[in-house]
């Protein structure tokens, strides 16, 4: 009997080194009718079902694991499942154990394995200096650990030491030249230290940088059977360019300025994006010239078009720097009838005599991990429409129930956004009011591209475009930012902004 249990564990074994999940499973679950206690298979159908996308199912097998051996291998395996599904705190916890165990009587297993994983899972949790700690022990053990490197200059950057994290991504991609990650990282990195022309290439790999909690890329680069333009030389009266959007809206909404600079060089200019951009970017390039087209991004002929640009590359191909950066505002209108329309109907409320600010406070969901950072929950706005002397209009549109106005919150602040349909509309909204308060969301490029006074609400170590430690910035004449001095203290940026609203700063 044993020698055919030992024979049917080699096949599981076999089956998973290729791949073969359900193979795995089948000869797993026949050695688990023979010895149903056995660790090593238990353990065995655990990763095979976190192969099949069923994290849950791993989990469950291999706690039943460790109930028989607490193996460091087997905890180590439970840190990643539980990095998978999110419980970052645990999946730290379970790292350390594997770890305190490796080292009392398992000399044979390899700590740098263990200390990466609980470095990944302390970086996720947003603990980014014991991360960036955890990471440093593992490149004493292996210097050339790549992944390492990387996520300690992810980690260093998200604490504000930019040179040092630079440093560590120059050394990830010294071992590993073609590491689309770290290239991407960097370009963030460099970006944000605002060294414009040394970024741009890297940022070039902008979407490896965009992963799930498997490490794995959630959006891939485009494909297009034509060159990419990067700056060369064209002949504007026949060459036609056909530019992408990505992935955010406020990205578009940020990164359209530079659509009039492309229609000087190419004789027609497409922009494949998202319908509820369509008016408004039709009207602010196309009213006024026919060399400018708003296409379905799902239906594009692509015969039509000599070349194509992702839209957040148009910087590099314009050769852009801290010093050239194109900041004309407005680049973007209101259509005024709409403007009038809501103006009227702010003038016919009560108190209509103060100040009208708009206010968002939230993101949406694109990137979970980073909106949960740049989001502001929802009752911390109490501290805002307190404030008796403005008129409050939300610029909010909730895609989830959490980021919803509260009850008692609704006699504080009009809300009118479920007559919104596009961003035309919100613009003409926008234009009616004196000031916008927001967090780094697609309302505050809005505001900001319109010329409106925005007083940006941002996180800790935010986005790139921001810099660090600024108050003002180069993209939007008209921002003000207040930034987190620690993660997540949204109560002492919103005790600033208080302040600054008693002193009347919005009227200056």
């Amino acid at each position: 009997m044993q020698d055919d249990f030992q024979s049917i564990y080699k096949q599981a074994v076999e089956c998973y080194n290729a791949g073969q999940w359900q193979g795995a499973v089948f000869w797993s679950e026949r050695c688990l009718s023979i010895e149903s206690d056995n660790a090593d298979v238990l353990h065995l159908r655990g990763i095979t079902a976190l192969a099949l996308d069923d994290a849950k199912d791993a989990q469950r097998w291999v706690l039943k694991a460790i109930e028989r051996s607490p193996n460091p291998v087997f905890l180590n395996t439970l840190s990643v499942i539980q990095t998978h599904l999110g419980a970052f705190a645990r999946a730290a916890e379970s790292a350390r154990t594997a770890l305190g165990i490796a080292t009392q009587g398992h000399p044979d297993i390899d700590r740098s394995i263990l200390l990466y994983n609980l470095g990944r899972a302390l970086q996720l949790d947003l603990r980014f200096a014991e991360a960036a700690a955890i990471y440093r022990d593992v490149i004493d053990l292996n210097p050339g650990h790549v992944e390492a490197h990387n996520n300690l200059g992810v980690s260093l950057r998200s604490l504000g030491q930019l040179d040092a994290a630079v440093e560590q991504l120059h050394h990830a991609l010294a071992i590993q030249p073609a590491n689309p990650v770290a290239h991407g990282n960097l370009g963030h990195a460099l970006l944000a230290s605002g060294r414009y022309r040394d970024a741009w290439p890297h940022f070039e790999h902008r979407w490896a940088t965009f992963l799930d909690e498997r490490g794995d890329s959630k959006i891939n680069p485009p494909n297009l059977p034509m060159p990419q333009w990067k700056g060369e030389s064209t002949r504007a009266d026949r060459d036609r360019l056909l530019i992408l959007h990505e992935h955010g809206l406020g990205d578009t909404l940020h990164f359209c300025r530079y659509i009039p600079m492309a229609m000087e060089r190419f004789s027609q200019v497409g922009f494949a994006g998202p319908e509820p951009l369509r008016r408004l970017l039709s009207r602010a390039f196309g009213s006024t010239s026919s060399k400018f087209v708003y296409l379905d991004a799902t239906r594009v002929d692509l015969r039509q078009w000599d070349m194509y640009s992702p839209l957040l590359s148009l910087p590099m191909a314009f050769d852009t720097d801290a010093d050239s950066i194109p900041a004309a505002v407005p680049y973007l209108h209101a259509e005024p009838r709409a403007a009038q329309r809501w103006s009227k109907r702010l003038a016919g409320l009560q108190d209509s005599a103060r100040p009208r600010i708009g206010l968002a406070w939230a993101g949406g969901g694109l990137l979970p991990g980073v909106d949960a950072r740049r989001s502001m929950p929802v009752d911390k706005i109490d501290a805002l429409i307190s404030w008796p002397h403005a008129l409050w209009i939300s610029l909010q549109k909730p895609v989830s129930d959490a980021k919803k106005l509260q009850r008692r919150q609704r006699v504080h602040i009009v809300d009118w956004m479920n007559e919104i349909d596009d961003f035309a509309d919100t613009a003409a909204l926008v234009a009616s009011l004196d000031l916008v308060i927001c967090v780094d969301t697609s309302i505050a490029h809005l505001a900001g591209a319109m010329g409106k006074r925005v007083w940006l609400l941002n996180r800790h170590q935010g986005c790139w475009r921001w810099m660090r430690d600024r108050e003002d910035t180069p993209w939007y004449p008209s921002m003000r930012i207040f930034n987190q001095k620690t993660c997540g203290d949204w109560e002492g940026v919103l005790a600033r902004v208080l302040a600054e609203l008693e002193r009347d700063a919005w009227r200056s």
